[in-house]
């Protein structure tokens, strides 16, 4: 279970999107105080889900190869499935747009973007951050609370709770472990928000340059952990079922 749980913590945290909006939540207006809400509301969507599980298990997992514990493997197995497709899918996109911008069609694309591949250039990419950085700072920290919630990884969060399914409350190693889980998944925010702390004058700018060198390799980074986590839970799952 618990390197289940690690994995499944290292990939959120490595998770490019959330991270690039949080860098506009912290570089607008009041962002430390949206940046700490942001993150109270990302933590209270693992705590929410580790309690519901624990409450649905009663704190002890069930036994091998009862329903529940089949049911959650199946649930694990499923997740895994759509995580290596989704993957699998984006990068069959992204190879193909990468051959339509290197094919030659014989138009020049129109300023700002690239019609072929429908990826905006950096100039495109520069006024839509403006545009959201401005949003950003009319928001509220409410607003950002609700952005924490709107942009976890479901997909990865559902897997931990079939992971947590195998918990024994009555251990202490079970909740050193759901604690690791919790700040593992949340440690690229937290270190987002402590620069920002203790480092404001330099903080935006540098954290702005990471978001527009996260913005041209977030595919990658999307395409390998969810091809890397889809093919170890679809592995897990399968070993579990039939061992």
């Amino acid at each position: 279970m618990v390197l289940d749980l690690l994995l499944i913590a290292l990939a959120i945290t490595l998770d490019p999107l959330p991270v690039m909006a949080f860098v506009l939540v912290v570089a607008s207006a009041n962002g430390v105080w949206k940046g700490l809400v942001f993150i109270l509301g990302w933590l209270a969507c693992f705590v929410a889900v580790i309690a519901l599980v624990l409450g649905l298990t009663g704190g002890q997992p069930p036994p091998p190869r009862s329903p529940p514990s089949t049911a959650a493997l199946a649930a694990k197995l499923l997740i895994g499935v759509s995580l290596v497709v989704y993957g699998e899918r984006r990068r069959r996109r992204r190879l193909a747009g990468a051959r339509a911008r290197t094919g030659g069609k014989g138009t020049a694309p129109a300023a700002g973007r690239d019609p072929a591949a429908g990826v905006s250039t950096p100039s495109t990419a520069r006024e839509q951050t403006a545009d959201m950085s401005s949003r950003m700072d009319r928001s509220t920290v409410w607003s950002a609370a609700g952005l924490a919630v709107l942009l976890q990884p479901w997909g990865m969060v559902a897997a931990g709770a079939t992971t947590v399914v195998e918990a024994d409350a009555s251990h202490l190693a079970t909740w050193l472990a759901l604690f690791g889980f919790c700040l593992l998944a949340t440690a690229s925010l937290l270190a987002v928000e402590l620069y920002v702390v203790f480092s404001p004058t330099r903080a935006k700018a540098r954290l702005l340059r990471l978001r527009a060198w996260l913005d041209g390799h977030k595919e990658q980074a999307l395409v390998t952990i969810c091809l890397v986590l889809g093919f170890w839970l679809v592995g897990k799952s399968i070993f579990q079922l039939t061992a």
